[in-house]
């Protein structure tokens, strides 16, 4: 058991769209990543996705609507829902989902998910 710092953690590097395990829980991991530019449409079938901003904004696509997320608001994304993150400015993000999930729904082009 220990205390995680995320403000340390995302610190730790500067590269977008590249999520970092900080913390597992219940069988998921619990990640920072920083967002900015715009993430493919993508989708997970099983699983939900959920998004909660920690610093910047995040405007989220969700099939036909865009939702504006600023500073500790989160949003899930239910699964199977086609979406896709994107923000004009650096955002920093907590993710949380299970172990393996891939970041674009598709194992043969996620990103690795590297633990810091």
């Amino acid at each position: 058991m220990k205390v995680v710092n995320l403000a340390e953690k995302l610190a730790q590097f500067d590269a977008h769209w590249q999520p970092k395990v900080v913390a597992d829980y219940n069988g998921n991991d619990i990640m920072v990543v920083k967002f900015r530019g715009e993430f493919p449409f993508h989708e997970h079938p099983d699983t939900d996705d959920l998004f909660l901003v920690i610093a910047g904004e995040v405007l989220l696509d969700v099939e036909e609507e865009t939702h504006r997320l600023g500073p500790g608001e989160l949003f899930v994304v239910p699964k199977g829902v086609r979406h896709r993150p994107r923000s004009e400015r650096e955002a920093q993000v907590l993710l949380i989902e299970p172990k393996n999930t891939p970041n674009t729904g598709d194992p043969a082009t996620a990103a690795v998910k590297e633990r810091i």
